[in-house]
């Protein structure tokens, strides 16, 4: 991937944080980055993360974790904007 194309991307994800949590502070945007991979390898390919939550349990404690954290900054986001 070229520079270019990676400082895109990276701007891409620090506003969809701050669109998602209301902060494009560097732990939510690792948050929100790891947050989106997740989820699409979790769409596009069930079975590999089935097996990954099978052979890591406290990593997906720690992914079930992380989506509750970011559900309740986007709550808490979304209840500041009324």
């Amino acid at each position: 991937m070229d520079d270019k194309l990676k400082l895109q991307l990276d701007g891409l994800i620090e506003k969809y944080a701050e669109l998602l949590l209301g902060s494009s502070d560097p732990k939510h945007v690792e948050m929100v980055k790891t947050y989106v991979l997740y989820s699409f390898i979790a769409k596009s390919m069930p079975p590999l993360v089935k097996h990954w939550n099978e052979e890591y349990p406290d990593a997906k404690e720690a992914m079930k974790n992380l989506v509750h954290e970011i559900k309740k900054l986007n709550e808490k986001h979304r209840n500041e904007q009324k």
